[in-house]
């Protein structure tokens, strides 16, 4: 256990850095004229949004099975604690949202330039909300217009960062179940897809640094827990003597 939580604790201490430095800069978002090289931000962020979200996860679970060459058994004893993993992280993430209530950059930016408060604008059902930000922002030439639609599906309150927990959370399992077996390129490969996902939420407005840390933090506890879980139930993490040899000959 003390090996999987260092292992994962690193992960995620490299995960927070940027979130850390956006954060104690003081950092507040607004946009920008040169903002052609968001669109690439958005279609990062897409790999995680709903429906793609669901495409994400199943051809990383088909990359690990793959990578860990478990047999039938274990392998669907791996994917039930993989998806019941990320299930319980969006299902704590909607709990921590509902209690804290913590409006997202872009909802401050819009209470800035148009006349309605953020709390009056969280009072309002979802769909009215949505139907604000499309009639607020139909002619506001500084937001394009994918992004007025991103922020129309997207509403909610912003504290943890769903988007975080879901690409922190495979990241830290890349650590977790495929680092001990040598595949080092995936991991760094999905590493920086996390970093990558965690930047578009703050760069397209939808979440403060600190909504990533937390985000992080909570992938963290999960992910060390589901990778001891898998160990305990599945299969040794480390492989034995003789596979380790195999692995290392066709590293």
């Amino acid at each position: 256990m003390y090996e999987i939580a260092k292992r994962t604790g690193l992960g995620a201490v490299l995960l927070m850095i940027i979130p850390i430095l956006v954060w104690v800069s003081g950092w507040q978002w607004h946009p920008e004229n040169g903002a052609g090289w968001w669109r690439g931000m958005f279609w990062v962020t897409q790999t995680v949004t709903s429906p793609w979200g669901a495409v994400t996860s199943a051809l990383l679970l088909g990359w690990f099975l793959w990578c860990l060459r478990f047999r039938l058994k274990p392998a669907l004893g791996l994917a039930c604690i993989l998806g019941a993993t990320l299930l319980i992280g969006q299902g704590l993430k909607t709990v921590i949202k509902d209690q804290v209530q913590e409006p997202r950059p872009y909802v401050l930016w819009l209470e800035d330039q148009f006349s309605i408060d953020d709390r009056a604008f969280y009072s309002l059902p979802r769909k009215a909300r949505s139907q604000w930000v499309k009639k607020e922002l139909q002619d506001e030439r500084q937001i394009p217009p994918w992004l007025r639609r991103h922020w129309q599906h997207d509403t909610g309150f912003a504290f943890p960062s769903g988007h975080t927990i879901f690409a922190a959370s495979w990241a830290l399992l890349a650590l977790g179940l495929l680092w001990p077996r040598r595949h080092f390129t995936s991991v760094a490969l999905i590493m920086a897809w996390a970093v990558a996902v965690m930047c578009s939420r703050m760069i397209l407005g939808m979440h403060w640094p600190r909504d990533l840390v937390m985000g992080t933090v909570l992938s963290w506890l999960m992910i060390t827990l589901a990778c001891w879980l898998v160990q305990r139930w599945v299969g040794p993490l480390t492989p034995k003597p003789d596979e380790a040899r195999d692995i290392k000959t066709r590293a």
